[in-house]
């Protein structure tokens, strides 16, 4: 029986953490204290055109839809994390961190909130130790060492609010999830 409730905890939970980061993310901006520059849902005109191999207008970052940027998402971040082989709640915290810090930067702080070599990558090794540990407890790690590297990023001044409204956001939906 804890076999298959293990089973059922790590079935995809792509859609509904997608809706979360994309209401997180918002709509089109272009805001010049973001070295991302335009950027449409969190897809920035870089990340775009790398995905799309053609040169992109700002015009057409206004005009990208969720459908568009959906594949980058699951393919860029989601899968990148392992987001599937994740326990429910870690998946989406670990899942936002990636999109706003990266995945090489989400993936060494959780492997340092499970105490492994943190490598930036999510082997057997860092995955037995994550599943092992409560995920209320990791989900409260991670949240926490997010928001101490998002502290220590020359651009807090500018968006140290709305980081930890997000982050706060992100662990109180994680947590419910995991419950």
């Amino acid at each position: 029986m804890a076999k298959i409730l293990r089973e059922q905890k790590m079935n995809s939970n792509f859609e509904q953490s997608l809706a979360f980061v994309l209401k997180e993310e918002g709509g089109f901006v272009n805001d010049p204290h973001d070295p991302g520059g335009a950027t449409n849902m969190g897809v920035t005109l870089n990340t775009w055109e790398s995905w799309t191999g053609e040169n992109v207008s700002v015009d057409d970052m206004k005009n990208l839809t969720v459908s568009d940027v959906a594949p980058v998402y699951k393919k860029n971040y989601w899968d990148a994390i392992k987001g599937d082989s994740l326990p429910i709640g870690i998946d989406y915290c670990l899942f936002d961190y990636a999109v706003n810090s990266g995945t090489h930067k989400a993936c060494m702080a959780v492997q340092d909130c499970v105490d492994v070599a943190s490598d930036g990558i999510l082997g057997a090794i860092s995955m037995a130790a994550i599943s092992a540990m409560n995920p209320i407890d990791l989900i409260n790690k991670i949240s926490d060492n997010r928001l101490a590297f998002l502290r220590r990023l020359s651009t807090w001044q500018y968006y140290g609010t709305g980081w930890t409204n997000r982050v706060e956001f992100v662990r109180k939906n994680s947590i419910k999830m995991a419950s």
